[in-house]
């Protein structure tokens, strides 16, 4: 016991220079799409909160373009003192199997920590015949290459999230590509598309006005508040999982104990209750992880979304 209390005794100075090392200056964190979007939602809350923890300003910079991979590259080639972060989603994943950018996904890149996850939401117009999503699978092996999906890009998360279903499902579906999702959800409600697999806060309108019929969720982690329907895996038996997740990362480099600090200063703004209000209206529930184990998850993903885009074809525009 006394050994240890020494040894805390030594580490404490250590753990106050760095806090007072950093942050020295405001701290931007870079959301690589428009204001409004899901990414800005859940990084606007988070900065709020580590302005309060850290002492110093934390300031949202919107750089959209590419499907993201402007405001990327922009932090991938910032200093890795902590004070350029970005709060990006799964799309950073998807993008990374698809398009070809001044960055690695996983090289360039040091994981601070998940924030969020959601799952995504099997959704079908009102007309549609089926009822539920065993009818569906039925119905789409039934008529090969009839089922229209819509997506908001080719490459695009919803895309690879889609195909994924098919594969895991043997279904051959046909994908019919938005410029975003607002025109894909669009024509489902109007009865132009049969199905979608997307965001609650894509589609949350017509869900909430039963203009669209929730067949299942893609995966756990909706919150409490959701409208009731199975998941895919519970409902049918598929091994298919698909969730969003939005996480913080840091230009690679970022020295070890201003990781530690900024980490345990999202975990602790995850915590708080009006954080989770604000994820909620999202579909989305915190979800915040040590480093490592976020960067598993990035490398798993990405690996996975590489099968998918080998075996389906997927290719950006």
């Amino acid at each position: 016991m006394k050994r240890r209390a020494a040894l805390a005794l030594l580490a404490t100075p250590a753990l106050a220079q760095a806090q007072a090392a950093w942050p020295q200056r405001p701290v931007r964190i870079i959301v690589p799409f428009p204001p409004g979007g899901s990414n800005d939602v859940i990084a606007r809350p988070l900065a709020e909160k580590l302005q309060q923890r850290l002492g110093q300003p934390v300031v949202i910079e919107n750089r959209p373009g590419a499907g993201g991979a402007i405001g990327a590259a922009q932090v991938a080639q910032a200093a890795a003192d902590g004070h350029t972060l970005m709060v990006t989603s799964s799309s950073f994943a998807a993008s990374a199997v698809v398009q070809r950018t001044p960055y690695d996904a996983v090289t360039s890149f040091e994981p601070v920590a998940r924030l969020a996850v959601a799952p995504f939401l099997v959704l079908t117009n009102l007309n549609f015949p089926p009822r539920d999503i065993a009818g569906l699978i039925a119905y789409a092996k039934a008529n090969p290459g009839r089922v229209d999906f819509g997506s908001s890009g080719p490459g695009g998360i919803n895309h690879f999230v889609t195909e994924y279903f098919a594969l895991r499902a043997g279904l051959r579906l046909n994908h019919v590509p938005y410029r975003g999702m607002p025109p894909a959800v669009t024509d489902l409600v109007a009865g132009h598309i049969q199905m979608l697999i997307t965001t609650m806060a894509s589609a949350s309108a017509p869900i909430r006005d039963q203009r669209v019929r929730l067949l299942a969720y893609a995966g756990p982690g909706a919150p409490a508040s959701s409208p009731p329907a199975p998941t895919v895996r519970a409902a049918t038996g598929l091994d298919y999982e698909a969730t969003i997740w939005w996480a913080l990362f840091a230009p690679r480099g970022l020295p070890a104990e201003v990781t530690r600090i900024l980490n345990a200063a999202v975990v602790a703004s995850l915590a708080e209750p009006d954080v989770a209000r604000i994820y909620e209206a999202e579909g989305a529930t915190p979800a915040p992880s040590s480093p490592a184990e976020f960067a598993e998850i990035l490398r798993a993903d990405i690996a996975r979304f590489r099968e998918v885009a080998q075996a389906a074809n997927i290719r950006a525009e």
